[in-house]
């Protein structure tokens, strides 16, 4: 990637352009029609869905919390609960989400969101050098290093995803 990319403006690259983070950003045009947003933009991008991750969020009862699996993986919420420590975990819902991270729904990025959460990323990402996320909007996505996702949200990694 070498050097960092000017921002985009969105608060996961201001954010990682503040910190001196590695980053590359990749935009396409969003679909509204398109089923799933992280296919979407692993198609569109002509990139192996296995390193394109989405972001969900998720209710561990007492908090929110940040699950980050590959889009062509479901996300496990027993595995989410443990790694949370957590009994029950459900998705949260979609106003709370939104309102939580400052983010819409299929642009919730694990980065710049509004109030941090506990951030868990599926073990699966440290097999590659680089993986994408959510930009902070539909249509944007950025491609870094798993190391640099956890160390700027003291994120954790967990087996939490399942075919």
């Amino acid at each position: 990637m070498g050097k960092r990319e000017a921002s985009t403006g969105t608060p996961a690259t201001v954010l990682l352009a503040q910190l001196g983070i590695p980053f590359r950003t990749l935009s396409y045009v969003h679909d509204p029609a398109a089923g799933s947003y992280g296919a979407e933009a692993a198609e569109k991008l002509a990139a192996d869905p296995a390193r394109v991750f989405k972001t969900l969020m998720v209710d561990a009862g007492t908090h929110l919390a940040v699950a980050v699996v590959p889009v062509n993986r479901s996300l496990n919420l027993k595995a989410m609960g443990a790694a949370c420590g957590s009994k029950r975990v459900t998705l949260a819902d979609r106003a709370a989400a939104e309102r939580r991270t400052g983010y819409v729904l299929g642009g919730i990025s694990p980065l710049g969101q509004r109030h941090r959460s506990p951030l868990v990323l599926d073990e699966s990402a440290l097999a590659f050098a680089t993986i994408l996320v959510s930009g902070g909007r539909r249509g944007l996505e950025i491609e870094l290093a798993p190391a640099d996702l956890l160390r700027v949200t003291d994120g954790m990694t967990a087996p939490l995803a399942v075919v």
